[in-house]
């Protein structure tokens, strides 16, 4: 019996008029599946096609030219690692995010089919991803298969580590093998949805370490590669996880269309947006006939004029789910958007024309651009060099929170003017660090990157903690309702309520890691390794915003905490973390050994002398981790003499409609006490 039958026969049994007989659901499993391998197949094909007889970067790179077999082979693997990847991360956000999960917050029956769908994607991209990695070790070196395969199981990582884009894939792949490990083991929407991402943020570590992504401007096609990876994979994934949703029956109406609208469209506007630099990138000044690439990718802006009008049909569509157009437009966007995401792929291997004719220097080749003069304050309002990540991220935040604070005064609802104030100074302050004069020299000179990092892990943190941009989306949002699905304010609630958040914002956790990072980064080798790639560089700037934010949030935030301490342990905190500060600084300053040494004689700078610089760096680290923390403790006392203000204006409130009972009572037991002797 079919759940629209069983509610009719419910309905009756209650009194109300039973509902026209529903006919039979025709099984469409078996065609769904089969075309969809159909569909991988012929575009595996496609790309083997499309990639296989250019030789063009194997000449370009002086290496042996691999054998056809094995090019044929890591293409295909490439192919299925990112079509399975797409369809673990749609059916897992289809799971989690559009199926209205039950009360006790375990996915329901459309949940549970894609939870299952998404676990058996995840495990074949996994497995995909790990022999893209093995065999792209063959492929790039001239290696043959076997002789990889001589070497051991983990033989070959030795390698990949060297070569880079092995290793993303490898990474990928593990990655991707976890999350089918976490979703055969969970019914819960929360991990469905969480899942869901990550398997779509995956697709970022191969397209980090992109061929393309090298020589001059390789900090916007790399940045851009990342998000035309991570928003193409979960908008493809979404749209094949949706036509699975329709065809066992699932509908979309109300709120869960508008959302859905939401996630296509946020997702194909950041595709096209790192598409159109990508290539704007890689073609610049190159020639544009007789290119294989260039072919390749004329038909991809082809099929995008196409698909861009069909999504925004579609979605318009989705808001009558019982009509006709989704069903029909469902098929023909995922299968324009598979042929997108297969030249993709093949176009790997196909030798963009920038390249043909590329004569990078050294400088461009290390961090993508030239270093003309030496460092100065006019040089940081000058010499900007947009972060297509973190600048774009800034503004992105600060018109999000005056959205926010706009549609409050719309309801009548004031918001105070100083968290706004805070808000945007740290969201310029995040731009200023990483797209002004800052971000460009940061990377060829330590004293300017050690005012990036305390600018990112101090000052633009507590701005932002001071923001209170949860409680304002929790007061904007509004709740999902019950029986339907989770909608964002929900999302945003069990992300600050999970356990990793919990575990995260612990005061000792937090103030371990924020303090421990200082060292682990610039006393280790791992300083070196992290300065030679622009993708690095970016993890460091995510790594030094967040465990800043996570560090002041209990501490200063508006924002309520899963852990809060009182006024005088988070005075405590602070005391406690601000001489290991100074001691970094310190032990920089005084250090006879030049950090990360081999890069920036790499770099080399004419008018740069590395340990002054790097003395000038530890000075830095030591005077603005002072300042900042002064501030902290000042907003902590100002915080601590307006909790004791409230409590007693409340006191007095409390007296004035009791008579005071609380203090009769207290003195009524001490002159009990004294009557006792």
């Amino acid at each position: 019996m079919s759940a629209s039958t069983e509610q009719a026969t419910t309905d009756a049994a209650g009194g109300a008029q039973p509902a026209p007989p529903v006919p039979a659901r025709r099984d469409r499993r078996g065609p769904l599946t089969a075309s969809t391998v159909a569909l991988v197949l012929l575009c595996a094909g496609a790309a083997v096609a499309l990639s296989v007889g250019d030789d063009g970067f194997w000449r370009l790179s002086g290496l042996p030219v691999p054998e056809p077999g094995l090019k044929a082979a890591t293409v295909v693997a490439k192919v299925l690692a990112v079509a399975a990847t797409a369809l673990a991360a749609g059916s897992l956000l289809v799971g989690g995010l559009v199926a209205a999960p039950q009360g006790s917050g375990t996915v329901d029956v459309h949940g549970y089919r894609a939870l299952r769908r998404g676990t058996l994607a995840a495990t074949v991209a996994g497995m995909s991803a790990i022999a893209a990695g093995w065999l792209s070790v063959a492929d790039m070196t001239g290696n043959s298969a076997g002789v990889l395969a001589s070497a051991g199981p983990f033989g070959w990582l030795g390698a990949a580590a060297t070569i880079e884009e092995p290793l993303g894939w490898a990474l990928a792949g593990a990655l991707l093998l976890l999350v089918a490990l976490g979703s055969a083991f969970s019914l819960s929407w929360k991990a469905a949805a969480a899942l869901g991402l990550l398997a779509a943020v995956t697709m970022a570590l191969p397209a980090a370490v992109h061929p393309a992504a090298t020589g001059a401007g390789h900090d916007w096609s790399g940045d851009a590669n990342v998000l035309r990876a991570v928003a193409g994979t979960a908008w493809l994934g979404l749209v094949a996880a949706l036509v699975a949703f329709r065809v066992h029956g699932g509908g979309l109406a109300g709120r869960t269309a508008g959302r859905v609208r939401g996630l296509l469209a946020v997702g194909g506007v950041v595709y096209l947006v790192g598409e159109i630099v990508f290539q704007a990138v890689v073609t610049d000044a190159g020639p544009l006939g007789g290119s294989a690439y260039v072919r390749v990718a004329v038909v991809v802006a082809v099929l995008l004029a196409a698909l861009v009008p069909l999504t925004a049909l579609l979605a318009r569509g989705l808001a009558a789910p019982a009509g006709p157009l989704p069903g029909r437009l469902l098929p023909v966007v995922a299968v324009l958007g598979a042929a997108v995401g297969t030249l993709g792929v093949a176009s790997i291997r196909l030798v963009p024309p920038r390249f043909v004719v590329a004569d990078d220097s050294a400088l461009q080749t290390l961090i993508g651009w030239d270093v003309v003069r030496p460092f100065s304050a006019l040089a940081v309002l000058t010499d900007w060099r947009w972060n297509l990540l973190f600048g774009t991220g800034a503004l992105v935040l600060a018109g999000l929170y005056l959205m926010a604070v706009r549609r409050l005064a719309s309801r009548g609802v004031v918001w105070p003017v100083g968290r706004t104030v805070a808000w945007l100074l740290g969201c310029t302050t995040l731009l200023l660090a990483t797209s002004s004069g800052l971000g460009f020299y940061s990377p060829s000179m330590f004293s300017v990157h050690m005012i990036s990092h305390m600018t990112l892990n101090m000052l633009a943190p507590i701005l932002l903690s001071l923001g209170g941009a949860v409680t304002l989306a929790l007061r904007v949002l509004r709740p999902a309702g019950r029986g339907n699905p989770p909608g964002p304010r929900e999302w945003l609630l069990a992300a600050v309520h999970s356990r990793v958040a919990k575990v995260m914002t612990h005061p000792a956790f937090a103030a371990v890691l924020f303090v421990g990072s200082f060292y682990v980064l610039y006393f280790t080798p791992l300083f070196d390794g992290a300065l030679r790639f622009h993708w690095t560089h970016q993890l460091m700037n995510l790594h030094f915003v967040l465990v800043g934010y996570l560090f002041f949030w209990p501490l200063i935030g508006v924002d309520a905490a899963p852990h809060r301490l009182p006024h005088l342990g988070r005075l405590a905190v602070m005391l406690a973390t601000m001489p290991f500060h100074a001691f970094f600084g310190v032990a920089v300053m005084s250090s006879s050994t030049v950090l990360g040494e081999n890069f920036y004689r790499q770099v080399g700078l004419p008018w740069l002398d590395l340990l002054d610089d790097q003395r000038t760096g530890g000075g830095i680290a030591w005077a603005t981790g002072e300042i900042p923390m002064l501030l902290v403790m000042v907003t902590l006392v100002v915080q601590w003499s307006r909790d004791d203000s409230r409590e007693a204006t409340r006191k007095d409130r409390q007296a004035d409609r009791d008579d005071d009972a609380e203090l009769k009572a207290y003195n009524a037991m001490l002159e009990q006490m004294r009557r006792g002797g």
